[in-house]
């Protein structure tokens, strides 16, 4: 039966996405904000459709620790989740990604409409400014600014390498730092065509204040709270 529910839930968002991607594409000419709503939608529709055909849904712990201004999202990653959830819990946002996701046929179209920071990861110290000018710009137009410090998708129970540049851009902004922990792995695997049913656990930690310290030394606390945080999700 998984097999037969992700298999329905693949053929769904592979019909859907295509067609979406007209009515994202037509919203070009309104302001960024706007975009993001309308592309906000095909995430609700897949994730709606994801806990129909597979049963996956979520809880969230600590919402009340996302800020009233915007902020610099410091989150684990593990699948494909959270890039549709994200969406439905928090504010308007923006995703610090890699440029060559914007080529990629219907969904990077739509993706380069949301006002993504989009980083060529091979020039380290050009995309570390990029990072810092268009994230300041970003959050001055109300976007909160998510991004995975580890860089990539990490398997449950492994640690990647944090890097520092959401934590330099937080440090540089004055915007302040949410640390988050969940275990979508556990349930969407990386690059996995099974979706297992369940809930998903998110935990958001209180926003870390960046004044007074070094981006590493707030990289470091950001760290330490999402890998302390990350073995007891199924215990709260």
């Amino acid at each position: 039966m998984i097999w037969l529910r992700s298999a329905l839930y693949a053929l769904g968002m592979l019909v859907f996405t295509p067609l979406y991607t007209f009515v994202i594409l037509s919203s070009y000419p309104c302001g960024p904000l706007l975009r993001y709503r309308v592309i906000r939608l095909w995430s609700v529709a897949m994730l709606a459709w994801l806990r129909v055909t597979c049963g996956l849904t979520y809880r969230v712990i600590g919402a009340e620790n996302i800020p009233a201004q915007a902020a610099v999202v410091l989150s684990k990653h593990q699948s494909a989740w959270e890039t549709l959830a994200f969406q439905s819990i928090f504010p308007p946002q923006v995703w610090v990604l890699k440029r060559e996701l914007l080529r990629l046929p219907f969904f990077g179209w739509a993706l380069a409409l949301s006002s993504p920071i989009a980083i060529d990861r091979g020039t380290s110290r050009q995309a570390l400014k990029q990072l810092l000018d268009q994230g300041k710009d970003r959050l001055a137009q109300g976007f909160f600014v998510v991004i995975f410090p580890e860089g990539t998708r990490i398997k449950p129970g492994q640690r990647g390498k944090y890097k520092v540049g959401g934590a330099w851009l937080a440090t540089h902004s004055g915007a302040p730092a949410v640390p988050v922990a969940h275990n979508a792995g556990e349930f969407w695997g990386r690059n996995a065509f099974l979706k297992h049913p369940g809930v998903i656990t998110v935990s958001i930690g209180q926003p870390i204040a960046p004044a007074g310290l070094k981006a590493d030394e707030l990289n470091a606390r950001v760290e330490t709270w999402i890998e302390n945080e990350m073995p007891h999700l199924h215990e709260k």
